[in-house]
């Protein structure tokens, strides 16, 4: 058996970069749908095909290109690729925002679990890429009286986050 150093424990994912057919449209989903901006459109910067989008002031979430898949379709059902990523929200309140802007354009949500540890909703976005945005519970509620991590996988009604939106 080898021995191995573990990566640096603050290590994190820091973006994703998904292929999509149209890049328009994929701009229009992570933008207006879910409230990312755009940070780079990569025509404006000698990139054509690609676009980069963030929450805050970060460099970038979500890439977008097309410089494989213009035109392309979606993976079928049983094939190896991306099952989803997850877009990690500040807590419920920030959650249930997004949830009411997917429920406001009437855009479909696939289904809604509590964790445990993070409650998730979840989605496609326009190419059929996975999409999870969830929230993590505070760390002290991750654990079980015995110590063992939490995991589960209840559904719940995502409308019921929208009672959790401050007034």
């Amino acid at each position: 058996m080898s021995q191995h150093t573990p990566i640096h424990p603050e290590a994190r994912i820091g973006h994703v970069h998904l292929r999509v057919a149209d890049l328009e449209r994929a701009i229009a989903f992570y933008r207006d749908v879910l409230g990312l901006g755009v940070v780079v459109h990569g025509s404006s910067r000698g990139l054509p095909g690609a676009a980069f989008l963030a929450a805050g002031d970060y460099h970038h979430h979500v890439a977008l290109n097309t410089w494989h898949s213009e035109g392309g379709s979606a993976p079928p059902a049983g094939h190896t690729g991306l099952h989803h990523f997850a877009l990690l929200l500040p807590g419920e309140h920030a959650l249930a925002d997004v949830v009411g802007r997917l429920l406001d354009a009437s855009y479909p949500i696939d289904n809604a679990l509590d964790h445990g540890g993070t409650v998730a909703v979840y989605l496609r976005d326009p190419d059929g890429n996975g999409v999870e945005l969830t929230y993590d519970r505070p760390r002290s509620e991750w654990f079980d009286d015995e110590g063992e991590m939490i995991l589960k996988a209840e559904p719940f009604d995502p409308r019921e986050l929208l009672s959790a939106q401050p007034a």
